[in-house]
């Protein structure tokens, strides 16, 4: 399957290699410069599960795509959530009639943008619990197991959404169907939105800040605006569930000692961040439906703060 990673970071790059070396022809596509320039000139490196490693895995600028590159068979979004649009204007040369896109970002929302460049029929939302993380340009952590959750948005793409799961268990990314991807889309949002911007506030790991006296606290009063919020929505989340899925993460003996992507973003790499699709898309969905989100809004505020401290771009 002639495969696009659209966002080659951290995850993108996991995803690239391990398709890749399942037999796709996989094509990265990054904005990045000191990363594609890496990539172009030592293959993908990666640190795999401590095995040094390194595959010659073409990338191009969106700005390089030519006429060989048209039709690809799956785009796989890996962007930042504030890049999705940009990015897919780009890559309109690659969308055919029969290009299916999945959307593994994490945060709310990014379905109503894909609509306008890809067909309905064509658009998977899904979820990722796998984790990676980038060593430097051209060079990926990548270590523990992880699983892939997919829906097709609309009924009539079902038997494509099916196909693309096994692609993925083949490619050893254990891909599964999902039946209600809204909700994992939600509960994974909901993770995000308790560990992401307190651990890059607080520069801790999730162990570290899930050792705090005040965590737990801090987890339920996100988690219920989360859920308030959602339930405007048709969707009716498990606080509690949720709540004990979150703790467990603080295992150091798990991904306890993993800094969340938006630590890596601004702390490690001075980067803009995603919270305004994360905390910030919850609250300004409370102020449309005139729920409070109290801890979301104060919480996306400190975040945007701490970039213009850290002079962020």
């Amino acid at each position: 399957m002639k495969i696009v990673i659209a966002g080659a970071g951290a995850m993108g790059s996991r995803f690239g290699l391990m398709l890749h070396q399942a037999g796709n022809d996989v094509v990265l596509i990054d904005t990045w410069r000191e990363h594609v320039e890496a990539i172009k000139k030592n293959g993908l490196r990666a640190n795999y599960n401590g095995k040094e490693i390194a595959e010659p895995i073409p990338i191009f600028y969106p700005k390089e795509l030519s006429d060989s590159h048209k039709q690809v068979d799956l785009i796989v979004m890996f962007t930042k959530a504030m890049q999705l649009k940009p990015m897919l204007q780009s890559i309109k040369p690659l969308i055919g009639p029969r290009t299916m896109v999945l959307c593994l970002l994490n945060g709310l929302g990014h379905d109503d943008t894909l609509q306008n460049y890809v067909p309905k029929k064509n658009i998977l939302l899904g979820i990722t619990m796998w984790t990676a993380g980038l060593e430097g340009p051209g060079k990926a952590k990548l270590f523990g197991d992880g699983e892939v959750e997919l829906q097709n948005i609309d009924p009539s793409g079902e038997e494509n959404a099916r196909r693309i799961v096994d692609v993925l268990k083949k490619a050893g990314l254990n891909g599964t169907y999902s039946g209600n991807v809204m909700y994992s889309v939600w509960r994974k949002a909901c993770v995000n939105g308790t560990l992401n911007g307190t651990c890059t506030l607080l520069d801790a790991n999730i162990s570290e800040f899930g050792a705090t006296t005040v965590a737990v606290p801090i987890l339920k009063s996100i988690i219920s605006e989360f859920a308030a919020v959602a339930e405007k929505e048709s969707v009716i989340l498990d606080q509690e569930e949720i709540l004990q899925h979150v703790i467990e993460t603080f295992d150091p003996n798990g991904i306890g000692k993993h800094y969340p992507s938006m630590h890596q973003d601004l702390i490690k790499n001075n980067r803009l961040t995603e919270i305004d699709y994360i905390n910030g898309a919850v609250a300004r969905k409370g102020k449309k439906y005139d729920v409070p989100t109290p801890y979301c809004a104060f919480l996306t505020e400190l975040v945007h703060a701490k970039e213009q401290i850290l002079k962020a771009r």
